[in-house]
């Protein structure tokens, strides 16, 4: 089915940025600081997560030219693969791959949101997640519009909270980003392999943009360069960040803590400053929000248009918005936020987002080896190395998280194993 093409390079590169800067970056760092005492493992943390977003990203793009269909892992892998593991991501999608995201994003701005605000956390992202459905639910050209200011409004924001924090000394009782001898041990340790899964999911969204290949003007050339534009741009954006809660909060304040952006600004502008800017950081997660909820159900609705079970998923209302797509996920995040807590939420999904991220990236070998001819607008350079990197430091992370968390992977699998039956039901006359 055709769609209208209404995404320019401009707008995909603000989706991959809007999806990947948001929930991650902003509440993942108390919880690597928990098992990673020191900072330059800490930074050195996130400068690897970028490198390794950016070998999927490269992978992602090489498959989005060659393949241009909007769907994402649903869509590679089906191609790549089997139907039956491109249907299981498809399932993961309807149930995790998107709706988690919103949900995190949206319990984040919770807790951003209720160091301000005399209102109960959970409260507040219910209301959040109700108006941003609201906007994507009926009406597709407004949450473009909204999207593309949301998300410049959020790089101009972080821009500035940087500037203004690395301008100060260092905090007394925060960790120096200096190496030293305890940062080799760190880097080697169990934790600092289960906080790369944190930052992989903080990274995820890199691949947002092959979510709407088919709403893309010129999507051969236009997809490739959001995905990598969109990366670089966040991983430089991330590593500022990271730098300025390090220099801004305290170690003792700094663990185990959620809104770690709340306490920096404080640090950075003062008790009523700090509570403003908190309020800021919790209206910028709005457009990650948004974000997941503009590609997330385009998703959904091509897994409608292939299997008759998701049919229904597949309509579009008259103003060209997939209301029931949205509706499903955003109902599904709501659940999620009712009902789980923010870590247990996060290691699920990051598990199982990174799993089918693995699997994708690895269909560029099998894809090149099978199909040495499909014409590839793009190819991903020093080949095979990016795919080759990102496949073998993402699963030993998944192997990490499966012995130091053994619930989360339980969880997944036994999501998996309902996506099966489900799959099977799908196929039924």
């Amino acid at each position: 089915m055709n769609r209208p093409r209404f995404i320019d390079q401009r707008t995909a590169i603000l989706i991959v940025v809007a999806n990947m800067i948001g929930t991650g970056v902003f509440t993942t760092l108390g919880l690597q600081a928990a098992g990673i005492p020191d900072g330059a493992a800490l930074l050195l943390l996130w400068l690897i997560g970028g490198l390794i977003a950016l070998c999927g990203a490269l992978s992602y793009a090489e498959l989005a030219a060659a393949l241009p269909r909007s769907g994402g892992e649903y869509h590679f892998l089906s191609r790549i693969f089997h139907p039956l593991l491109g249907q299981l991501a498809g399932w993961v999608s309807v149930t995790v791959g998107f709706a988690a995201p919103v949900a995190l994003a949206a319990m984040a701005m919770g807790y951003y949101a209720a160091t301000v605000l005399p209102a109960p956390p959970t409260a507040i992202a219910v209301t959040a997640l109700l108006m941003v459905t609201a906007v994507h639910a009926f009406d597709l050209d407004l949450g473009r519009r909204v999207q593309v200011v949301a998300t410049w409004l959020k790089i101009a924001v972080i821009l500035l909270f940087c500037a203004a924090g690395l301008a100060l000394p260092a905090t007394s009782g925060s960790l120096s980003v200096l190496p030293s001898a305890s940062t080799l041990d760190a880097v080697w340790s169990a934790p600092f392999a289960v906080s790369l899964i944190y930052v992989a999911y903080a990274y995820s969204g890199w691949n947002a943009a092959a979510y709407v290949v088919d709403e893309v003007q010129d999507p051969r050339r236009a997809v490739p360069r959001a995905l990598l534009l969109g990366t670089l741009i966040v991983a430089l954006l991330y590593l500022l960040l990271n730098l300025t809660f390090l220099r801004t909060v305290e170690y003792d304040a700094l663990v185990g803590r959620v809104e770690v952006g709340a306490l920096s600004a404080e640090t950075i502008f003062g008790a009523v400053g700090g509570h403003l800017m908190s309020l800021v950081l919790t209206l910028l997660l709005v457009s990650t929000v948004s974000a997941m909820v503009l590609a997330g159900p385009r998703v959904l609705e091509r897994i409608g248009e292939d299997l008759p079970f998701f049919r229904p998923l597949s309509v579009r209302n008259r103003r060209g918005a997939p209301t029931r797509a949205v509706l499903l996920q955003q109902g599904l995040a709501l659940v999620m936020i009712l009902t789980g807590s923010f870590e247990g939420v996060l290691s699920f999904a990051g598990f199982t987002l990174t799993l089918f991220a693995v699997i994708t990236v690895a269909g560029v070998i099998r894809l090149r080896r099978r199909e040495p001819d499909l014409p590839r607008p793009f190819r991903v350079p020093w080949y095979p190395l990016p795919p080759l990197v990102f496949v073998l430091v993402s699963l030993a992370s998944l192997v990490f998280l499966a012995l130091e968390r053994p619930l989360p992977v339980l969880l997944a699998v036994l999501l998996l194993g309902l996506g099966w039956v489900s799959v099977r039901l799908s196929e039924r006359p």
